[in-house]
């Protein structure tokens, strides 16, 4: 399938998906958000993708966020519209049994802080820049920032970065929690495929069980999210890949 607004590359087990719209920021719009959860379910099938790396287009900007030359004058039931494709589109991000990862090249704010946030963790370039500026254009954060971001670094810290509209360093990102870790520019997308190498090398099956426990887990209590860990570690144990692994292990071989 061919995508106006979307680049995918695939290669050992990564897919590298990159939002193009760099005239634009790579600002998001109707047909882009469409044309993302579309692809996430397609990848999400792919047998041969182990791990997915987002990306934006340029060294400007992974995504500056929502294309305001579209909000400007949406009504309220349009814009509910709008909002309600965003959600569908970061919700299929999240909900992929497969890890993904922001690499975050630049500007990230509103909208595309928010999709970063929809990843499984975000590394960043050194030059990154993250934000969510919606206050000082009458809205707020609408495609689940209000949600998502409190949950990773605290009600305090989102409150501050949300009410104020302010724009912060790549460094402080990662020493809010919101960002794993920060690389030169030119190391990005090596350091970043590097990880996702490591992981796609892991057994399939246990990477996307274990990506649904934490995920499922995080808003139990402890009793019942150990449950969940030790019946979904069970199945493991039947899985061909499992018995293949073990077995080299003991006989000293990959």
């Amino acid at each position: 399938m061919e995508y106006k607004n979307l680049l995918v590359e695939k290669e050992q087990g990564i897919a590298t998906v990159t939002v193009n719209r760099p005239k634009v920021l790579n600002a998001l719009n109707t047909e882009t958000l469409e044309e993302l959860t579309a692809l996430t379910g397609l990848l999400d099938a792919d047998e041969a993708v182990k791990v997915i790396v987002l990306t934006g287009a340029g060294d400007k900007a992974f995504v500056a966020g929502a294309d305001i030359a579209e909000l400007k004058d949406l009504d309220p039931i349009h814009a509910l519209d709008f909002m309600k494709r965003g959600h569908k589109a970061l919700a299929g991000l999240e909900a992929m049994g497969k890890p993904v990862i922001a690499a975050v090249n630049g500007f990230a704010l509103g909208g595309g802080a928010e999709l970063a946030l929809a990843c499984d963790f975000i590394f960043a370039s050194d030059k990154a820049k993250f934000g969510f500026p919606e206050v000082t254009l009458g809205i707020f954060p609408g495609f689940g920032g209000t949600q998502r971001l409190p949950r990773l670094v605290g009600k305090a810290r989102a409150k501050e970065l949300i009410f104020s509209g302010g724009i912060i360093a790549a460094d402080e990102a990662r020493a809010i929690g919101l960002v794993n870790r920060v690389f030169p520019p030119d190391q990005l997308m090596a350091e970043t495929k590097k990880v996702a190498s490591k992981i796609a090398a892991n057994g399939a099956a246990a990477v996307r069980l274990v990506k649904s426990v934490i995920d499922s887990g995080f808003d139990l209590d402890l009793a019942n999210g150990c449950a969940l860990e030790r019946n979904a570690i069970s199945i493991c144990f039947g899985t061909e890949d499992q018995r293949a692994r073990m077995t080299a292990f003991l006989e000293k071989r990959r």
